[in-house]
């Protein structure tokens, strides 16, 4: 406040100054143009030569002072000068005296007019009064020669008194507006700093809690975990923490917009605060994902029966407008010290756990560290998977055959990645394909399969094998189009029928995503690239919905296959070869995994299974070890039955 108000008083006196300097000037020269007016009426008296002569009659010296009488109100007196300084005319009658000589000269050499405030005493000889002059000495011309000077002296008293008034006018103004200007400007400063320190307040409330549910947020909750573990590593307690989120809530958004979303989160929110203890913190991490900090737990199994009192608020429908909803939600439980350190540990070991019961289906996860695929191990295994992709040499692919089970000739291969680790050895694809799908480096495997794929289709081809061989594409492949892209790009590059090229997906893949993964199936079969159902029987999806998509082969997963043969209730036979009549029903070809023994074989070829796969005919193997493709693989010597006219994939296939 005290800087302001010095701001605003220098702001003052700089106003009242400067409005000063410009009513001085202008009172001056408004007294020189006065002093110009009285020299322009006297010079007109005096004859031109008579500056030059030095000297005035006396008839001449009485037309100058009838010349201005008319001034006498405000001049003091006029004195004619020449050029050399000699007098001419005192209206003092004084009959000497000396000019300035510097404005005399300066006047008379640079014809400017040069005025000066000098202090004269009115009436000296009786004790008079002091008065202010302007002395004015203006150039005396002669058809445009300068031929003298004319010093006018003018009462400049009245307008000395007038420019104070008008001063002390201005600063009165200048004060009251600027008072004026001061008040209103500290008012509103006062009003948007109350109204900036109430929102301050209100930020720092909102930036704590979650604006949709009311429910802390994650900074909150990471404040309140720092302070809990802290008094619970001082008093030996437990501190656990529940992470959940809705399954499927993407689909939910999708089909019923965000704003049902944004509902079933805040009812989703409604039900945790009131299924849990008081001292429990809810909390939204963003997105569909709560948190449960449970400040004192006595046990992880007590944490366990929390996490599934938080499931129980899920049973029941939840109600969006007339609309119930079944919703499900996945649940990760963790507890410190048990499992973690810290509050960050913490957090990422529930999440662990929450991931491992959604994969899993569990419902109700704790955490294990046989699930966490962040441990030291994997990290390291991850870093080098990173140098593998760069440097190259490492990965490779090799060819498991698919065997057609009426004419033992194989009809393709399905490629399966394996990776030479220089210090493991051979490390198989499930040791290190989940770990790049979680850190997005499968990709670039996806990258390296396809290429490889199809570079080998190419070699094939030129040595006369037209054979298909098929590649698993995984969901976060399958639901982008730059796949096909790829594809298109690589099939173009090596001169490779489209229809030498299969692409796999798993059912959860499909189910997950339909409505982009579709898109990016029609737009594979629009080109020619068959489409194979991975693992079919393990997900949500019925044959019939399959009728409209563009699929070619369904796998039965091998969980239907392997107990085949000694199934002695005819459970999976009944299952398989419903799976299959439907498939045929449809135009779709059947291909079963996890084939290992001839029983087995025999079994899936009297179901009409078209092909098969698995160890009984041979293992993955590198291109140069396979097994020819005429002729049935030695270990197999079941029956062959007629070939039936869906029985090949696009004929018969050989050398």
């Amino acid at each position: 406040m005290a800087v302001s108000v010095i701001g605003m008083l220098a702001l003052g006196a700089a106003l009242i100054l400067t409005m000063s300097n410009i009513m001085q000037g202008q009172a001056q020269r408004n007294g020189v143009a006065s002093a110009q007016t009285v020299s322009r009426y006297a010079s007109a008296a005096v004859p031109p030569d008579a500056f030059t002569l030095g000297v005035v009659d006396p008839t001449q010296h009485a037309a100058v002072t009838a010349s201005i009488e008319g001034f006498a109100g405000r001049l003091v007196g006029l004195r004619l000068w020449t050029r050399d300084g000699d007098i001419l005319y005192d209206s003092q009658n004084a009959a000497t005296g000396f000019p300035d000589g510097d404005r005399l000269d300066a006047a008379v050499a640079q014809g400017t007019s040069d005025a000066r405030l000098i202090t004269d005493v009115e009436g000296a000889q009786a004790g008079g009064t002091e008065r202010q002059v302007l002395d004015v000495y203006v150039p005396v011309r002669d058809s445009g020669e300068i031929v003298g000077a004319a010093e006018v002296m003018l009462d400049y008293t009245p307008t000395a008194e007038a420019l104070r008034a008008a001063i002390r006018t201005v600063a009165l103004v200048v004060a009251g507006g600027l008072l004026a200007l001061w008040l209103a400007l500290f008012r509103t400063v006062l009003t948007s700093s109350q109204r900036l320190h109430a929102s301050a307040l209100d930020n720092a409330r909102l930036a704590l809690l979650d604006s949709l549910t009311g429910l802390p947020n994650r900074r909150m909750l990471a404040d309140r975990m720092r302070r809990t573990i802290l008094e619970a590593k001082l008093a030996g307690t437990r501190v656990g923490l529940v992470l959940l989120d809705v399954d499927r809530f993407k689909d939910i958004n999708d089909s019923l917009g965000h704003d049902r979303g944004d509902e079933l989160l805040e009812l989703v929110a409604d039900r945790l605060r009131g299924a849990l203890r008081d001292n429990d913190i809810v909390a939204r991490l963003g997105g569909d994902e709560f948190a449960v900090l449970l400040p004192d737990v006595r046990s992880i199994e007590n944490a366990e029966r929390l996490g599934h009192r938080v499931r129980s608020v899920f049973a029941t429908p939840f109600l969006l407008g007339d609309l119930p909803l079944h919703v499900e939600t996945s649940i990760g439980v963790a507890c410190l010290p048990d499992h973690a350190d810290d509050a960050s540990d913490l957090m990422r070991k529930a999440d662990v756990a929450m991931y491992t019961a959604k994969t899993h289906r569990l419902g109700v996860a704790v955490y294990s560290p046989d699930e966490d695929d962040s441990s030291p191990a994997r990290l390291v295994l991850l870093g080098d998977l990173h140098r593998a992709l760069a440097v190259g040499g490492e990965l490779e692919l090799h060819y498991q055959p698919k065997v057609d089970l009426r004419s033992r000739r194989t009809v393709g291969f399905e490629a399966l990645m394996r990776w030479r680790h220089p210090t493991r050895g051979l490390l198989p694809p499930d040791l290190f394909i989940p770990l790049a799908e979680q850190s997005g480096l499968i990709h670039e495997l996806t990258r390296f399969a396809l290429t490889t794929a199809v570079a080998q289709l190419a070699t094939w081809r030129d040595a006369g094998r037209n054979v298909p061989v098929a590649v698993n594409l995984s969901a976060h492949d399958v639901a982008s189009p730059t796949v096909v892209e790829l594809i298109e790009r690589l099939l173009d590059e090596y001169d490779v029928p489209a229809a030498l090229l299969e692409v796999e997906i798993t059912e959860t893949a499909l189910v997950a995503d339909r409505s982009r993964v579709v898109p990016v199936l029609e737009r594979l079969s629009a080109i020619g690239v068959r489409v194979a159902i991975d693992d079919f029987g393990t997900g949500n999806t019925s044959i019939s919905q399959l009728l409209d998509l563009p699929v070619d082969l369904l796998k039965i997963d091998r969980m239907f296959v392997i107990d085949l043969a000694a199934d002695k209730r005819d459970g999976s036979r009944l299952v398989v070869k419903a799976m299959v009549d439907l498939a045929h029903s449809f135009g779709l070809h059947v291909v079963a995994e996890g084939v290992e023994d001839t029983a087995t074989a025999d079994l899936l070829r009297e179901l009409d299974v078209d092909h098969a796969q698995g160890f009984l005919f041979a293992a993955a193997l590198p291109p140069d070890d396979l097994p020819p493709l005429e002729g049935p693989p030695e270990r197999w010597t079941g029956r062959v039955r007629r070939a039936q006219p869906n029985a090949t994939i696009g004929g018969e296939v050989g050398v």
